[in-house]
């Protein structure tokens, strides 16, 4: 185990290449599995949920190198398609296994996926839709086994409610589904479109990209492909809201600003200044100051549930009261208690939290229970008087490549180090 130490060092200052997208690059290497042949993704962080998905893949006879950032995957020979309890308990998109296993071997066994603690989310969207492409599912205790013996067929799927696991999952199986398949009610995030773009890439034919309703047909063959993971927006966001903190000036070079348009939207609101030049963002966060009457956690285009605790670290700067809704993911509110004890003060009342900001917060020991309430208590420590702690950083790690250079790189007094237990 590991923790962050920090201290609050001022306003946040300098340059950095935002790090390529975690929620990106796990689809894209669940859907390597179904070309017979060799995919190579650059730009792919180096980050702990990569590894995981690495070692998934290595376990069913996928070859894989590293060079610097580019990630070079060998699928000719797949000699399993089970995938043990043990090696998806801690990572939520091993179950985009399911729709790439199923297209390529006919057959799955896999363990129920893990990951954060911030809520509910069950995979029965996931389930549903392979069941509607032809696969009979058998869920047993602690396992997800699948057949279809005579492939996947096309399907018509409406998703009762938005999700971009089940969106995603029904696109990895359309690739090699007899027919057609429409999807309806699909995601809208922009990561559904890249792993869209990947597999068009791949051979694919898909229309509709970037709406809620997608149609594609069997690819006639698939190919090798090389592919460039673009910026993560939530890592982006993460620095963009701890300059907000600090009230720091930063660049960060290769983000789409339309991708984060309600996050810069609040950003505004605060005070804060933006400008897009030569490809790169540079923020002003020095106009800080002002607290936001309601942002409510939606569903892309809306305020990423995945910002909500960073944009809470933020309002805590803000003199005034403030008021955050998380719809999405009814325990992003655990945060709470560890920002308390470096004197933070938020009333929760259901699945609204009321921020009273402006007074400085203090440097104190304060524990991470998942990844981006951990992203936070770091952004709360770059702001705060005196030194932090945040224990248990293998949860920030899991999406963050090195956080303490990261955040170094912006002056912050930071360094990661082993954790010692008492």
């Amino acid at each position: 185990m590991s923790e962050i130490w920090m201290r609050g060092n001022g306003p946040l200052e300098g340059e950095v290449k935002v790090q390529g997208s975690k929620n990106a690059a796990l689809p894209m290497m669940a859907a390597a599995v179904l070309h017979e042949g060799v995919t190579v993704l650059h730009n792919c962080p180096r980050i702990a949920d990569v590894f995981e998905m690495e070692v998934i893949l290595q376990s069913l006879g996928v070859k894989t190198a590293w060079k610097d950032h580019t990630l070079t995957m060998d699928c000719k020979k797949i000699r399993e398609s089970g995938i043990s309890g043990e090696e998806t308990r801690t990572m939520r998109s091993s179950i985009l296994l399911l729709g790439s296993m199923l297209g390529r071997c006919k057959r799955i066994r896999i363990g129920y996926p893990g990951g954060c603690t911030i809520g509910a989310r069950p995979v029965n969207l996931h389930l549903e839709a392979m069941k509607k492409m032809g696969a009979e599912i058998r869920e047993t205790e602690g396992e997800i086994c699948g057949e279809c013996p005579e492939g996947l067929s096309g399907a018509h799927i409406r998703f009762p409610i938005s999700s971009v696991g089940a969106t995603e999952n029904a696109l990895l199986a359309g690739v090699t589904a007899r027919g057609e398949t429409l999807l309806e009610n699909c995601a809208l995030e922009p990561e559904i479109q890249h792993l869209c773009c990947f597999l068009q890439a791949m051979g694919a034919e898909i229309r509709g990209i970037g709406t809620g309703k997608i149609w594609m047909r069997r690819a006639a063959a698939l190919r090798d492909v090389e592919y460039t993971i673009p910026s993560d927006r939530i890592v982006a966001g993460t620095c963009l809201y701890a300059a907000a903190a600090t009230r720091g000036q930063i660049s960060l070079k290769d983000v789409d600003p339309r991708e984060m348009r309600s996050v810069l939207t609040v950003y505004e609101k605060m005070g804060g200044q933006w400008e897009m030049r030569s490809g790169t963002l540079r923020a002003n966060a020095a106009g800080i100051r002002f607290p936001v009457e309601k942002v409510s956690t939606m569903p892309y285009p809306g305020f990423p549930t995945d910002m909500q605790s960073i944009l809470m670290a933020v309002l805590l700067t803000v003199p005034g009261e403030s008021w955050i809704e998380e719809t999405i993911f009814e325990k992003r509110f655990q945060i709470v208690e560890e920002l308390e004890k470096m004197g933070g003060r938020v009333t929760v009342s259901g699945r609204q939290a009321v921020i009273s900001g402006g007074r400085q917060l203090t440097g104190a020991a304060v524990c991470a229970r998942e990844l981006r309430g951990g992203a936070a208590l770091v952004v709360a420590g770059l702001s705060a008087q005196g030194e932090s702690v945040v224990k248990h950083a293998e949860y920030i790690e899991r999406g963050y490549e090195h956080p303490d250079q990261l955040f170094g790189q912006l002056g912050a007094v930071i360094r990661i180090r082993e954790q010692v237990e008492k």
